[in-house]
């Protein structure tokens, strides 16, 4: 008003107030707003009148988790008369008042603040979106992750198998290896590695091994109630991140195949080690309060006494692993780790066997054999191979397997065996696997492949048979020096004239007496 009083137009004035032109010519005609405070009537009928309060309420006061699509629905079926799809935005705003005012009040979250080298979390988590092989074969596995609750310093690792105390074990001390220290605290989730989850105390409820983990180290262990995931959220959330940001690296790497499992395990590492470089200093600060690293680690294995078979295997957890065929008949102590067996003849390291899962309930699970523990062994045997039970085993790879099913089919089984056998000797100790098996497919395709042709090819040193021992027969007569003897050695003498022996002949011997009385 007072720019209109200084002559200024009403559109001018109006943008100099910063309101609209007919706010302005309203305020000149002196027209009072209605009350902002009062509440607005309905304008037009309310399509839930009939319904709300005699179907619906009752509904949602009996289940209040009802959701509004649901009750439409029930709507459609109870009153088909009419159309209730064009009200659903009208029943949702219904639904979500009533809740509001009405329905079972939510759980109260509470920010929560740490202090330094007070709490770390560990836990494991799967990766569903992306589907990781290994030279063309499904890797399961899982993912260690193990976080400082002040700092957000992580650390993971990949597990293979399941959730184990073994895995625990080794994750959480390799987690605080890199990390520099140990906290406070560690809060886990209901892992049944580490507790039997029954109905009772924590303190009674916790396994064994896992309090001497937890004393070795002094960490005070804990754990979040039955169901609820979110007390652990300081791990929890920061799965999906993780898990995130490793899929858009194996994005970038453009393939989901790895060579070894080593190999994807350095990516996952440098996933981790680029999602702490926002936190290096942070983490340097808490280190001051973390307490320092025992000089020795925990077990991070379950020690097992087994028996090498006459097979040159043994059986562990329902799988059955080659062994070197020097063990035979030993006993070996085998230290079982969640990815990997070491075989131990006393105190001596003897081997390191890569470990492998299996599934069913009845009998050997699976089997791992490795070639070279028994080549020599098959070579001395080929035609072992043709009914071997662990025969698809022993081949290295589907190229392979394909060769031997070409060989088969020729009709010589046993011709089939020994040269199959020589190609495998010589691709475990003379040539590359690739040279050989080129070697072999070309000589299929061309039909020129036999055993001979192999052994000048790569030269094959002949085997070592035992040498045929050349045994003089003697005469006959000689065996007479065991049998006869001469009147003078019955009339008292111990010795025998050979020469007397051989001209007087043999001597009849006399029948076996009647059994019968006489």
């Amino acid at each position: 008003m007072s720019k209109r009083r200084t002559g200024r137009r009403q559109q001018a004035a109006a943008a100099a107030a910063g309101i609209s032109v007919s706010s302005g010519r309203r305020i000149e005609r002196g027209d009072l707003q209605p009350r902002a405070a009062s509440p607005r009537g309905r304008r037009r009928p309310d399509p839930l009148e009939t319904v709300w309060e005699a179907l619906l309420m009752p509904l949602l006061e009996r289940h209040p988790a009802l959701t509004p699509t649901t009750l439409l629905e029930h709507l459609q079926e109870r009153k088909p008369d009419q159309d209730w799809a064009p009200h659903l935005r009208t029943l949702q705003r219904r639904v979500r008042q009533w809740k509001a005012l009405n329905g079972p009040a939510p759980d109260v979250m509470f920010p929560l603040e740490y202090q330094p080298g007070e709490l770390a979390f560990c836990d494991f988590t799967r990766v569903k979106r992306v589907a990781i092989t290994v030279r063309g074969e499904p890797f399961p596995h899982l993912l260690f992750h193990y976080r400082l609750a002040w700092s957000g310093w992580s650390w993971g690792q990949v597990i293979q198998g399941g959730e184990s105390f073994v895995a625990l074990s080794e994750g959480l001390q390799n987690a605080m290896a890199a990390c520099g220290g140990v906290p406070r605290e560690l809060r886990t989730d209901r892992l049944s590695a580490a507790s039997r989850n029954r109905d009772g105390s924590y303190a009674a409820d916790i396994t064994a091994r896992y309090r001497a983990l937890c004393a070795h180290y002094g960490l005070v262990a804990s754990r979040n109630n039955l169901g609820c995931p979110h007390e652990n959220g300081v791990v929890e959330g920061p799965h999906g991140h993780a898990k995130r940001r490793l899929e858009q690296q194996l994005l970038l790497r453009g393939s989901l195949d790895f060579d070894d499992p080593t190999e994807y395990g350095e990516l996952v590492a440098g996933v981790f080690e680029g999602l702490n470089r926002s936190r290096l200093r942070r983490h340097e600060q808490e280190l001051e309060h973390l307490e320092p690293l025992p000089a020795f680690r925990f077990a991070d294995y379950e020690l097992l006494l087994v028996r090498v078979r006459r097979t040159s295997t043994i059986e562990v957890r329902q799988v059955v692993y080659s062994v070197p065929p020097s063990l035979i008949g030993q006993q070996v102590s085998v230290k079982l780790h969640h990815d990997r067996l070491i075989v131990h003849l006393g105190s001596t390291w003897v081997c390191q066997l890569r470990r492998v899962y299996g599934s069913g309930s009845h009998g050997p699970r699976a089997w791992c054999i490795d070639l070279n523990h028994l080549i020599d062994g098959l070579r001395a045997k080929p035609r072992a191979l043709l009914h071997c039970r662990y025969q698809r085993e022993l081949f290295p790879g589907q190229r392979w397997w394909d060769c031997w099913q070409c060989l088969l089919a020729g009709g010589d089984r046993d011709g089939a065996a020994r040269l199959m056998v020589e190609a495998l000797h010589v691709a475990c100790r003379l040539a590359p696997q690739e040279r050989e098996l080129t070697f072999l497919e070309q000589g299929l395709e061309r039909q020129t492949l036999s055993l001979s042709a192999l052994q000048q090819h790569f030269r094959l040193p002949p085997r070592h048979c035992p040498r045929r021992q050349e045994i003089p027969q003697h005469t006959l007569a000689s065996y007479d020096l065991f049998l006869v003897r001469t009147a003078a050695g019955r009339g008292g003498s111990n010795t025998a004239d050979p020469a007397a022996a051989a001209q007087a002949g043999t001597i009849p011997q006399p029948l076996a007496e009647s059994c019968r009385a006489g």
